[in-house]
């Protein structure tokens, strides 16, 4: 763990806060050293679990913090790396022996036991006024990968048993990527249309991109999170705030694809295909999506077909994916029927239903279990229409496939908080410092992973969501992956500035993710942009975690920084969904739109002549490359092209190219300081001219072709032919359209 103060001229609470990995000071954005007031640690330690009611308690903890360590017969969690030789350490009684067990997790016949490791001298301290002594117990050097349980029993009769994970030294997902640069689109899913889709993208919308992209020549298809937002409409727009990082969102299933449609009965098919007329007119829209009317329109479309009954060998595809996702998702389901049932502000939520075994919880399994296995379905549709989107990636010939974005965290009010909250912190929330383009902070309203409880569950709740997202997918984005290593702390009723860092233990954050992602395939991009310490890249990069370059943000002094010079363990972009779409970047929409809403820091005639000059510099350096023969007057297209050329000369693995830059698009899809000032996250995917784009014509759309061209002559890929595909098949009429036709 990072180290957070030193000892001399601090005070108890300092002392304590550094006993708990909390910052007592930190780098400002300017460079000046920040320290962290008395009051924001105390609160941070009381969300910690610490007593620092008076001088007194401080100094109780203090004890307690230095000697707990001591008095525990085993650690919380064991996180190893395999074939390096790692320890136990098993704290003793003086005089007592212990039998130690390992064995892999649900094979408890497979047990081995463990010897201390010969040469060492254990370490001893005196405890309420008794020796006790700590050994060190060797690993087995030749474990494979995979979770394991430890038991330790001494012959006092004291017991333990702890998970125990055996991770990758490095994610050899990362390592098969090398010799050969792939590229892939990046692409807001909900954006994407077809002509089929109901007013948003969806997931076969998604298996459709993904197609289409990887006859082109890519090798995966970036989105952003799917996580599950609230049950019912309204909805939180935003897909990085989500009611449950565990699970996906109802919104991106496909109705036509459900295979109980055709047995729906015909009064209930005119109903759906009554919906789907309405909600395919919204596609043709191109000013805003409106995702409540969708998923409206989604859920009676579902309610209805909940009621036709499954065959039997979909009744056992279905029991067997409810076994397999466990308590977590009946948990969940129980939390979408009562959210139903009770609104966001129902004083029950503080009471009765304050958590899963709460009376009124307890009594809602039974009396809702009908609404609770309705959405327990949904998850497994949810599921089946995730693995036909990668199953098409793959028959397209991609490598990787469909590569899911990871949110920071949750909403406050939503199913994880509510489900989670043994292993979260309570009266803090997440955010970040002052920088100099918020200089109040931002308050992310999203409560923490506890690092000490999470530890004490054996990481299983980050564990299982690591599960859910790899279930069917080749790759995953990490937003804000220093977030692993430490994130900004705020006590409730502080401004967003008046927080501090409080530290994780990132071997193990990182080792469970390696491991997860290594046993499903995975491959891992850290998004580490802006203020990361170094020892972070460090480590991300050691265990083969990829990171993160956007061609604006990779300045050398005043000039660009030559892309031959950006890292290899690398997922480079030209731009990001928290900047303008190239398109829109060049012509300077972003800051017609932050001078519409006041978001200026200086005068617009500053900020419009310091954008000029950035371009300049950058299109100087692409003229200089020889990617832009036409010179600084070239058409846009021409430009943007040359931009993709110059980035591909970076040594990255991954190298991106933003749908909305390919089609033309120039609308900001999230500005940065804004809720419902500007329609965030809400933008569907329109042309330069601002017509809608629909997912058929992007493989015969001229201005999408050449930006295709220019990243398979530069990487040395091509454009391939479908393979493993089943035998064909006349295409299958979508049954949510009665006369057969695209509407």
């Amino acid at each position: 763990m990072a180290e957070t103060a030193g000892t001399s001229g601090e005070s108890p609470v300092q002392r304590l806060a550094a006993r708990y990995g909390v910052a007592t000071e930190y780098e400002g954005f300017d460079g000046t050293t920040v320290t962290v007031p008395q009051d924001t640690l105390r609160s941070v330690l009381t969300a910690l679990g610490a007593d620092v009611t008076d001088d007194d308690a401080v100094a109780r903890s203090l004890r307690e913090r230095e000697t707990a360590p001591w008095l525990r017969l085993l650690p919380p969690v064991v996180v190893a790396e395999a074939g390096c030789g790692d320890t136990v350490a098993v704290t003793l009684a003086e005089g007592d022996s212990v039998r130690i067990r390992l064995w892999p997790e649900g094979e408890p016949d497979e047990a081995r036991v463990l010897e201390p490791e010969q040469g060492g001298t254990p370490e001893s301290a005196e405890v309420d006024g008794r020796t006790r002594r700590r050994v060190q117990y060797a690993l087995p050097q030749d474990l494979p990968l995979g979770w394991y349980r430890l038991e330790a029993v001494t012959d006092s009769g004291e017991r333990a048993e702890v998970d125990v994970a055996v991770t990758p030294v490095r994610l050899s997902t990362t390592d098969r990527l090398r010799g050969r640069r792939r590229w892939g689109y990046m692409a807001q899913l909900y954006s994407v249309m077809s002509s089929r889709s109901w007013g948003v993208g969806d997931l076969s919308d998604l298996a459709s991109l993904a197609a289409i992209s990887g006859v082109q020549g890519a090798d995966y298809v970036l989105i952003n999170p799917l996580h599950a937002a609230e049950p019912a409409p309204p909805v939180e727009p935003s897909p990085y705030l989500p009611s449950s990082r565990r699970f996906f969102n109802p919104l991106y299933l496909r109705i036509g694809d459900v295979a109980e449609f055709p047995y729906l009965r015909p009064a209930d098919r005119e109903v759906v295909a009554r919906l789907a007329a309405i909600q395919r007119k919204a596609v043709l829209d191109p000013g805003s999506i409106d995702r409540d009317s969708a998923y409206a329109a989604k859920l009676k479309s579902l309610e209805l077909l909940y009621t036709v009954r499954r065959s039997p060998y979909r009744q056992q595809q279905l029991e067997a994916f409810v076994a397999h996702a466990g308590q977590p998702l009946q948990d969940f389901a129980l939390w979408c029927a009562l959210r139903e049932e009770l609104g966001e502000d129902s004083p029950l939520w503080q009471d009765g239903a304050r958590s899963p075994e709460a009376p009124y919880a307890r009594e809602a399994r039974s009396r809702l279990s009908h609404r609770i296995n309705f959405h327990v379905w949904l998850q497994w549709l949810l599921d089946e229409q995730l693995e036909a989107a990668q199953r098409a990636a793959h028959r397209a010939g991609m490598d990787i496939g469909v590569m899911h974005d990871l949110a920071v965290g949750v909403h406050k009010h939503g199913a994880d908080a509510w489900a989670l909250q043994d292993v979260m912190a309570s009266g803090v929330s997440v955010g970040a410092p002052a920088d100099m383009y918020n200089q109040l902070g931002q308050d992310w309203s999203q409560p923490p992973w506890h690092p000490e409880k999470l530890a004490a569950a054996g990481y299983r709740p980050w564990r299982e969501m690591m599960g859910t997202i790899f279930r069917h997918s080749g790759g995953v984005r990490i937003d804000h992956v220093a977030g692993l290593f430490r994130l900004w702390w705020i006590p409730e009723g502080n401004d967003a500035s008046d927080g501090t860092y409080v530290y994780y233990d990132h071997e193990a954050m990182v080792g469970v993710l390696a491991l997860e992602a290594e046993l499903a395939g995975v491959v891992v991009v850290g998004e580490d942009l802006g203020t990361v310490e170094d020892s972070v890249r460090e480590h991300l990069e050691r265990k083969g975690v990829l990171g993160t370059s956007i061609l604006w943000f990779e300045m050398d002094g005043e000039v660009p920084l030559d892309p031959s010079r950006y890292r290899e363990l690398c997922m480079a972009s030209v731009n990001t969904h928290d900047l303008p779409p190239t398109p829109g970047y060049l012509d300077g929409v972003q800051l017609q739109l932050r001078e519409d809403l006041g978001l200026l820091a200086r005068s617009p005639e500053e900020e419009r002549a310091d954008a000029r000059r950035q371009l300049e510099t950058f299109f100087t350096a692409v003229q200089d490359a020889g990617y832009l023969p036409e010179g600084l007057d070239a058409p846009q297209e021409r430009k943007i092209e040359a931009l993709y050329r110059y980035l591909c000369d970076a040594p990255s693995l991954l190298l991106n190219v933003a749908l909305v830059d390919a089609v033309g698009e120039k609308r900001i899809q999230n500005q940065p300081g804004t809720s419902d000032e500007y329609p965030n996250w809400r933008v569907p995917l329109a042309d330069s001219d601002g017509r809608p784009v629909m997912l058929e014509s992007l493989p015969r759309t001229d201005r999408v072709n050449a930006l295709v061209d220019v990243l398979n002559e530069a990487l040395g890929t091509h454009r391939r032919t479908p393979t493993g595909r089943a035998p064909r098949q006349p295409e299958r009429r979508d049954p949510t359209d009665p006369l057969g036709q695209d509407s």
